[in-house]
């Protein structure tokens, strides 16, 4: 197999904009030469440092995430970061593609990259393409801001990548209760309560965020690593209280690194996608042939270089397949 060019890997790591873009064409190519080679170098770059913060925002249709990234990507600029954008819009339902890159409503600096995909048949908020495109721009950037396309209140893909939830609510949105206090309660680090500009209804929002938070069925973490998730009413329309998010963002950061969770998050990220892979490549009955999530954990585990192994299970089984027919 053809490595990755020192060259094309150097390109990345210095967020060069148009290796990045490439990268990321290779990434959705599914002729299989060229998944080989975007294999590939997802392994090379496996051997560097994954230094990026992923962010993603999730929340129901309308609730402003485009807005709030907007914001949030300003001081990361002023502060001189490598910023990368991912956002998961709605499918176009006759040619398949991105229906509405939200990057039509961002004003972004030209040191930001943005990337639309389409969630297409994908249920949970994001698109396959989203997982690995983070992955590899995790070695490329400081922040990456993860938009999910509209949620309702089980779609909780994100927290499968992101290093950081935000959980974007909204006040005058009906019975906000019926919303949060499904499943999605139970994934975010940070909820903001945008378009708080009226202080009666932001508070009204923010008490019932608090409650449905605190009812939420949360896995709790060992002692040192807890974390209290804050509660925040902010506006992108008006730039109110988006400094306390962004602190709130890099006190997760420094939380995460601290407590030693930002490996456990990311070891099991990592596995996610590749059972996810798996299973879009061979189904459950091929997954419980290669001894399920247990038996691609353990593979997973042994392999050093992590993207290799669904290439290598997907042959295995194949193999099993043919053995078995002849």
């Amino acid at each position: 197999m053809t490595p990755s060019p020192p060259s094309t890997v150097a390109a990345l790591v210095d967020f060069n904009r148009q290796a990045i873009a490439r990268a990321l064409n290779l990434l959705e190519d599914r002729r299989p030469d060229r998944q080989a080679q975007a294999l590939t170098l997802l392994d090379t770059l496996s051997t560097l440092p994954a230094a990026a913060q992923v962010v993603g925002l999730t929340g129901p249709p309308g609730v402003g995430k485009s807005s709030l990234i907007s914001r949030l990507i300003e001081p990361q600029v002023q502060a001189g970061r490598r910023v990368a954008i991912i956002a998961v819009d709605p499918s176009s339902r006759v040619s398949g593609g991105a229906l509405l890159g939200d990057r039509g409503r961002m004003q972004l600096p030209a040191q930001v990259y943005a990337r639309s995909y389409a969630a297409r048949n994908r249920l949970g908020g994001l698109s396959r393409e989203a997982f690995s495109a983070v992955f590899l721009l995790r070695h490329c950037c400081d922040v990456i801001l993860v938009e999910t396309v509209g949620v309702g209140q089980s779609e909780t893909d994100i927290a499968a990548l992101a290093d950081t939830t935000v959980l974007v609510v909204q006040p005058f949105s009906g019975d906000l209760l019926q919303f949060i206090k499904a499943g999605v309660m139970e994934i975010p680090d940070i909820l903001a309560v945008n378009k708080a500009d009226n202080q009666t209804l932001a508070q009204k929002a923010l008490s019932d965020t608090q409650a449905a938070l605190a009812l939420a069925r949360r896995p709790a973490p060992p002692e040192s690593e807890t974390w209290d998730s804050p509660v925040l009413a902010v506006s992108a329309a008006t730039n109110l209280n988006m400094d306390t998010l962004n602190q709130a963002l890099r006190a997760h950061w420094q939380h995460l690194q601290a407590t030693a969770s930002l490996e456990k998050r990311r070891a099991t990220q990592n596995l996610e996608w590749g059972i996810g892979e798996i299973l879009h490549e061979v189904g459950q009955r091929g997954l419980a042939a290669l001894g399920g999530v247990e038996g691609v954990r353990a593979a997973w585990n042994q392999q050093p270089a992590h993207w290799s192994v669904v290439r290598k299970l997907s042959a295995l089984l194949e193999s099993v397949r043919y053995r078995t027919s002849s």
